[in-house]
């Protein structure tokens, strides 16, 4: 019966598979478009790039991997290039007419914790938050338990009903590991996998990206080709270094910024 039930939910034309109101998620996703519109493309820019790739993608089983720079601005500008896209706008979020037909079937992975605590939060986690309890880190502690199974579950329904981003980092500690929950997915599911890279967002906002601390920022979102994987020969350490690789955090591009001298650095961040 709960499984007749779970699978009814998932196909209903008015909620998503988690039981959100198509209706109530386009409203909360048109409104923290408009609100923090600004913040992309007006006293900051978003460049963006490689959205060609995403013309011909299916409407389902497409999982995004990203580097993390803040908890939220991060999630709410793909929020912005995504529904672009829907409307036929691709490297640009200059039209926000595209707010008005938002892409409801996209869905990010979010710690449970963080989505808990204040109203922006929890309304983020309306518009396709996918919870999970992390297994090494608890409200700021670091903790030692098992894989939250209910989360991949969750995520495996995000992935039958649309696009998922998720950050195989955990964290928007620049260079941290990739967990191994995102090898998991892979072998387990096999998504199309697309690589996308961020700059520019740490600069730009607090921590979690709600305050804006800086103006004049170019901040960059890059979309790669779909990642090829080898499932029967590939292990899941091969699969994970491809991952960090392709979003620019694994250490050989910790040597790139250490051998990036300081003048390309300042020119870097006053770039408008």
């Amino acid at each position: 019966m709960e499984n007749k039930t779970a699978e009814k939910r998932e196909n209903n034309l008015f909620t998503d598979p988690f039981g959100n109101i198509y209706f109530f998620k386009r409203i909360v996703v048109f409104l923290l478009g408009l609100l923090t519109y600004r913040r992309y493309n007006g006293f900051n820019k978003l460049k963006i790039k490689g959205t060609e790739h995403l013309k011909n993608l299916p409407k389902t089983n497409v999982l995004f991997v990203s580097n993390h720079q803040t908890y939220f601005a991060d999630v709410i500008a793909m929020y912005h290039v995504f529904n672009s896209i829907k409307s036929g706008y691709f490297n640009s979020i200059k039209n926000p007419i595209y707010l008005l037909n938002p892409k409801l079937d996209f869905y990010y992975v979010a710690a449970t914790e963080t989505m808990k605590s204040g109203i922006l939060p929890k309304l983020m986690s309306y518009a396709g938050a996918i919870t999970i309890k992390r297994s090494w880190r608890s409200a700021g502690e670091d903790v030692s338990r098992g894989v939250d199974v209910s989360g991949i579950k969750d995520i495996q329904k995000a992935l039958n009903s649309g696009w998922v981003v998720t950050f195989p980092q955990g964290t928007t500690k620049p260079f941290a590991p990739s967990r191994n929950g995102v090898a998991h997915m892979i072998m387990e599911l096999n998504p199309i996998v697309i690589p996308i890279v961020i700059d520019g967002f740490r600069r730009s906002f607090d921590k979690k990206g709600l305050i804006v601390k800086k103006t004049g920022v170019c901040q960059s979102m890059i979309f790669k080709a779909p990642l090829q994987f080898n499932l029967e020969k590939e292990s899941k350490e091969m699969i994970l270094e491809k991952v960090m690789d392709s979003i620019e955090q694994s250490e050989k591009f910790i040597k790139v910024m250490q051998n990036t001298k300081p003048k390309d650095k300042i020119k870097e961040n006053n770039t408008v």
